[in-house]
């Protein structure tokens, strides 16, 4: 971010490259807040669907993640090809939305787990949710630079 300030892009250009970085790291920051919760959850406490269910949300964030590495690598050189990066961070996304939706399903259905597991795992849910969730919000971005381009 320093040296954003200080280059000599103008001002707005750097504007939405600071944008941009703050996205990024948000996807940063949630993704370990995803590793924090997982570290403190007894794997031997959970059932295997609840756990089926976290790595296939965890196989999607990865996904999008992927996706929008491409995207961002792209925005200066082949910019169509980050907005087409961009639109599968999207799609991605959803899915992520979709499989949330189904473990939470499984989360209200569990009657034999302690009440602070069921908690964790809620948490790791969202925080894996919010990870696809910044990726996709990284992604507006990518297009607003390509955009104004």
């Amino acid at each position: 971010m320093r040296e954003l300030a200080q280059g000599e892009l103008p001002p707005h250009d750097r504007e939405d490259l600071m944008h941009l970085m703050k996205r990024i790291d948000m996807v940063a920051d949630w993704s370990r807040e995803s590793t924090r919760i997982l570290n403190v959850i007894p794997p031997s406490e959970v059932p295997d669907s609840l756990k089926k269910a976290a790595v296939e949300m965890m196989s999607g964030a990865r996904k999008c993640a992927v996706a929008l590495r491409k995207s961002v690598s792209h925005i200066t050189k082949k910019p169509e090809e980050a907005l087409k990066a961009a639109d599968e961070v999207e799609t991605l996304e959803e899915e992520v939305d979709a499989l949330h939706e189904n473990a939470r399903e499984q989360l209200a259905k569990e009657t034999e787990m302690k009440i602070g597991v069921a908690i964790m795992l809620n948490q790791l849910f969202e925080a894996i949710e919010t990870v696809a969730d910044w990726c996709e919000n990284v992604c507006d971005q990518v297009r607003v630079i390509i955009v104004r381009r």
